[in-house]
C-alpha cells in the first residue's frame, strides 16, 4: 500500500504511516487472514499423442495478514467519486503536493492556491444537502427468498452492513442479519445472504451454561451463553464445536472471576481489577473525557473488597476528594540585590 502511495506521488514519507493507520481506525479496511475456497477445474493434457482429462481441485483466494476493503469503504468510495470526483482523484492530491512545494519556495501566494480550491469545493458541499439519504445506504437487491417469496437486499446501516428479507412497510417485520467480515455489499450473492439467516446456530447445551449459540455480530463472530458473549478469534460460527466453545467460555469465566472484586445487590456498580489496579465501575460505558475511579487515589490503603455501596456512590458523584493530590506551592520570588561599584578616587 505504501509502495503504491509513493508511486502515485501522494503524501510524504512522514505521513505514510498515518494514512495507513487512519483507514484502519475508520474501518475502511480490515487486516485479515482468509482461508480461501476450493475450486475444481477441468485439465486437458496431450502426452505422446494421447489426450487425457482430469478434474483437479485448487484452493483460491487464500490470503494471510492482508488489508481488505470493508463495505464502508466501497460505499464511501462510490459516493465520493460520484459527487466529489475531482477532489478524490489521485492527481488532485499529487498536484497539491507540488503546489505546497511552490508555496514553500515562495513561488506563489498561498491564499491564491486555497481560493482556487475552496470556491468549487464549497459549492459542492452546499449541493450535497439535496442528496437523498437512501443513496448513502448503498442498497442492492439480490433476489427473492424461496421460503417467504420476499425480496432479499443488502445495505449499509448505522451499525454496519446487513442483509434484509422483506420491506419495512410489510405487515410482518423484515428479518435482518449482519454481514460477516469476508462479505461486502458489492459482491455478496443471494445464496451467501440467505446463509446468514441460518444464524444464530445452536452449538450445544450444558447444565452449567444452558444453550450455547454461535453468530455473527457487528464486531465479528461470537459465542453467546445466557447474557454473556465471547469473541471467536479463530473459528467460524458455522464450524465451532461444543468442545471449543466450552474452552472459550471457561477462559472468560476465569477472567471475569479474577476481574470482579465486589458486586452489590440491586446495583450495577462494581469494584473491579484493572490494568492500573482496582477501580470502581459505575455500570455504564465511559463517556468522552471520563476516567475510571481508581480506589487507591480516593481511599488510600483501604481494601477494595471492604468498600460499601454508599462509598462507591460518593466516589462516582465526586464527593470524595483524592488523597494523592498534591497542592502546588507558590514559587517564592527571588530577590535580586543590586550592587553598585564605587568609583575609585585617583590620588
Amino acid at each position: 500500500m505504501v509502495k503504491k502511495i509513493e508511486e502515485m506521488g501522494i503524501g510524504r514519507p512522514s505521513t505514510f504511516a498515518t494514512m495507513v493507520s487512519t483507514v484502519q481506525d475508520r474501518n475502511y479496511v480490515s487486516k485479515e487472514t482468509r482461508e480461501g475456497v476450493e475450486r475444481a477445474y477441468q485439465l486437458i493434457e496431450i502426452n505422446e499423442g494421447k489426450v487425457s482429462e482430469s478434474t483437479p481441485v485448487e484452493n483460491t483466494g487464500a490470503e494471510k495478514n492482508k488489508l481488505f476493503p470493508t463495505s464502508v469503504a466501497y460505499l464511501l468510495t462510490d459516493f465520493l467519486v460520484k459527487h466529489f470526483g475531482d477532489i478524490v482523484d489521485y492527481k488532485f492530491t499529487a498536484n497539491l503536493e507540488t503546489d505546497f512545494d511552490t508555496i514553500a519556495n515562495q513561488g506563489v501566494v498561498w491564499q491564491s492556491v486555497v481560493k482556487e480550491f475552496y470556491g468549487p469545493f464549497h459549492a459542492k458541499i452546499e449541493a450535497a444537502d439535496d442528496i437523498s439519504r437512501e443513496e448513502t445506504h448503498g442498497m442492492r437487491e439480490l433476489g427473492i427468498d424461496p421460503k417467504s417469496g420476499k425480496p432479499v437486499s443488502v445495505r449499509f446501516g448505522r451499525y454496519g452492513a446487513f442483509a434484509q428479507i422483506g420491506h419495512k412497510d410489510d405487515e410482518d417485520k423484515p428479518a435482518f442479519a449482519s454481514l460477516r467480515g469476508d462479505l461486502v455489499i458489492e459482491t455478496i450473492t443471494l445464496d451467501e445472504a440467505l446463509e446468514l439467516f441460518n444464524m444464530p446456530r445452536t452449538v450445544g447445551e450444558t447444565d452449567d451454561f444452558g444453550v450455547i449459540k454461535a453468530n455473527y455480530g457487528r464486531f465479528g463472530p461470537y459465542i453467546q451463553y445466557g447474557k454473556k458473549y465471547v469473541s471467536l478469534k479463530e473459528d467460524l460460527p458455522e464450524d465451532v464445536t461444543l468442545e471449543k466453545a466450552l474452552e472459550l467460555i471457561a477462559a472468560k469465566e476465569k477472567f471475569d472471576a479474577e476481574r470482579i472484586i465486589k458486586t452489590f445487590d440491586d446495583s450495577e456498580i462494581q469494584v473491579l481489577n484493572g490494568r492500573f489496579g482496582p477501580y470502581i465501575w459505575n455500570g455504564k460505558k465511559r463517556g468522552k473525557g471520563q476516567k475510571n475511579i481508581t480506589i487507591s487515589k480516593l481511599f488510600g490503603d483501604k481494601e477494595p473488597s471492604e468498600l460499601t455501596l454508599e462509598e462507591c456512590k460518593k466516589a462516582i458523584s465526586g464527593k470524595i476528594k483524592s488523597k494523592t493530590a498534591k497542592r502546588k506551592k507558590k514559587a517564592k520570588k527571588k530577590v535580586v540585590k543590586k550592587t553598585t561599584k564605587k568609583a575609585s578616587k585617583k590620588s
